[in-house]
């Protein structure tokens, strides 16, 4: 039986880390509903679903596979370079090198591209069906990884479901209750705490599978979590005594 304050962590993790990719996917899927219409937008969406459904399942047939060993240094490896690309982009979007993600500009940027778009009549929209599947695909797909990254090697998969549900029900209801993009969701402080349970994660799995002791096992994720949130934010303000100008990336 699943032990759910031991898994507290994990959901944690997967919570917050599907909530940015959910409220990324919303955008999208909003954009494409509401330029095009909800037909081919709630078609794509469901072909989206199905989609990554089906990879869920393959992928859980391959990991069922692995040594354990070799299962949690080569998630953890993953979880590393995953979250220390997000902490990276954190870090500098708290320095104020890189402009603050808004989901405001997302969302008129998407409906401007498709607004110069040809409109079919009486047929079903392809383009809001294949934008409204490449949204819940893309952000989809990095949900699976996290769910999976977070609790395949803890055999903590349900669990970390729960969080990634959970977080995807919040902003679906949320969402349809607004009818507007997510723009008071704090994402790119969300994006920063993500970042950092992402590297704590891999560190520490990369840790168990190669036989390293962890001082009190599971408690070494929270201290590495405040090492790399301290680290990062020691950066940020490092960096903020140089002036450079914002840019894209």
């Amino acid at each position: 039986m699943t032990n759910w304050i031991h898994a507290g962590p994990t959901i944690l993790a997967a919570f917050l880390a599907s909530l940015v990719e959910f409220v990324e996917a919303f955008t999208i899927v909003l954009a494409a509903g509401t330029v095009r219409g909800w037909r081919g937008a709630l078609t794509g969406v469901a072909a989206g679903i199905v989609t990554l459904t089906l990879i869920v399942l393959a992928g859980q047939s391959v990991l069922d596979q692995l040594p354990l060993a070799q299962l949690r240094v080569g998630i953890g490896v993953l979880l590393l370079l995953f979250g220390m690309r997000w902490l990276r982009k954190s870090t500098l979007r708290a320095a104020g090198i890189i402009s603050l993600h808004d989901e405001s500009a997302a969302f008129s940027s998407e409906t401007a591209a498709l607004q110069n778009r040809a409109r079919p009549a009486n047929t079903l929209d392809m383009v809001a069906a294949i934008t409204a599947f490449n949204g819940v695909f893309v952000e989809g797909v990095e949900v699976v990884f996290i769910v999976i990254a977070t609790g395949a090697t803890g055999h903590l998969i349900i669990p970390a479901a729960v969080g990634a549900s959970a977080a995807g029900a919040a902003v679906l209801t949320t969402g349809i209750l607004l009818r507007a993009p997510l723009t008071h969701v704090p994402e790119n402080s969300l994006k920063l705490v993500v970042g950092v349970l992402l590297t704590s994660f891999g560190t520490f799995w990369i840790g168990e599978g190669a036989g390293f002791p962890w001082p009190r096992g599971d408690v070494s994720i929270a201290w590495l979590a405040v090492l790399y949130l301290s680290s990062a934010l020691v950066t940020a303000l490092a960096i903020k005594r140089y002036k450079f100008a914002p840019m894209k990336l």
